[in-house]
């Protein structure tokens, strides 16, 4: 790769040439896409979301609790769920997705501590309960965030 052949990602650039006001001929002369008169029309028209004056709609819905918007969204499963897989199997979250265990991993995987565990296995997901790796550990198996 080069920086003379570097070229924006597909469908994030709109047409360039793409002219308005510019005659009938253009698809799209006369009145620009903005049809006729009224205040969308005319240039220093309102922002989107404005309602003339009255409260807007974003202000008057009640505003309740708080978005963290750092905050993952993990698939959980329970370990007894890791009885499918082989003694001495490596559990990974293709693996999980594999076996149809997790159909979404979202921001990872965490394992909870739910039920029992009879094999000893090498888990590599992105989280677990303190009561989890305590079990998988207990069978000689070895609990790995990646």
């Amino acid at each position: 790769m080069e920086l003379s052949n570097l070229r924006p990602a597909e469908g994030s650039v709109q047409s360039g040439n793409f002219r308005r006001g510019r005659g009938h001929g253009s698809g799209n002369g006369k009145t620009a896409g903005k049809g006729h008169k009224g205040q969308k029309a005319r240039s220093g028209a309102p922002r989107p979301g404005f309602e003339g004056g009255q409260m807007p709609l974003f202000r008057r819905l009640p505003k309740r609790g708080f978005k963290n918007i750092n905050s993952k969204d993990f698939a959980t499963i329970n370990l007894d769920r890791l009885e499918v897989f082989e003694d001495g199997a490596e559990v990974t979250v293709a693996a999980l997705m594999e076996k149809g265990i997790i159909k979404n991993a979202k921001d990872g995987v965490k394992v909870l501590g739910g039920g029992e565990l009879t094999k000893k296995l090498t888990v590599k997901v992105n989280a677990f309960t303190a009561s989890a790796k305590e079990k998988i550990e207990a069978l000689g198996g070895t609990a790995e965030v990646i």
